[in-house]
């Protein structure tokens, strides 16, 4: 996808996650929108922002929550989604004070979800790529995403992708195999941390613990 957000959006937003993370977490503070935001910053987009904890040189993830839909101006969804990642995901214990200088911030600005149509399934093995697909899995009241740079971090193909993402959702592996089972797919503009506090650059790349 062509670049919507420049290298500045990117150091800007994951700037105001990292101050909404540390302030939160230290004194439970929200702050505010910043008065010098950009005024395309201000428009509704979907995003998430990933916590991971840096040991030596690979991440182990520590949370990840945002808004999938474009419902709220994407620098009010950052600020949120921040704090959500660091004490609201239900994986995890909230972050404390004494892990903030060992975590690294991601975020991902989505584009707005499509449905993927297709008459057989099996079609999702051509229409889903590696690396550029983020996955929305809906089947009655189960849903599940991962971020399109999940599966590269993971080394999964396709199929696994698909897989994983029903996993996530609570359904059987093979559940994208039904065809009740539906996709979403999105993109992102991904930019993060290389280290604690330190340089923030697009498409950051970590070594994940297995």
């Amino acid at each position: 996808m062509p670049n919507v957000y420049s290298d500045d959006d990117g150091v800007f937003l994951v700037r105001l996650a990292r101050k909404t993370v540390d302030g939160y977490v230290r004194a439970r503070r929200k702050i505010g929108v910043p008065p010098e935001t950009p005024a395309h910053l201000t428009k509704k987009s979907g995003v998430f922002v990933t916590l991971n904890t840096l040991v030596n040189d690979h991440v182990m993830l520590r949370g990840c929550i945002g808004r999938p839909y474009p419902v709220q101006p994407l620098v009010e969804a950052t600020i949120d989604s921040a704090i959500d990642a660091a004490v609201h995901d239900p994986r995890f214990s909230p972050v404390t004070p004494n892990e903030l200088d060992s975590i690294v911030i991601e975020l991902s600005v989505l584009t707005p979800p499509r449905k993927l149509e297709y008459k057989n399934p099996e079609e999702l093995l051509d229409l889903v790529k590696v690396g550029r697909d983020g996955l929305i899995v809906t089947r009655g009241l189960w849903r599940g995403l991962l971020l399109p740079q999940v599966p590269v971090e993971w080394g999964w193909d396709v199929r696994g992708f698909l897989e994983n993402t029903c996993n996530k959702a609570g359904l059987p592996r093979d559940a994208w195999r039904d065809p009740e089972t539906e996709f979403m797919a999105f993109q992102a503009e991904i930019f993060g941390e290389i280290s604690p506090h330190g340089p923030i650059v697009r498409n950051p790349v970590h070594k994940r613990l297995r």
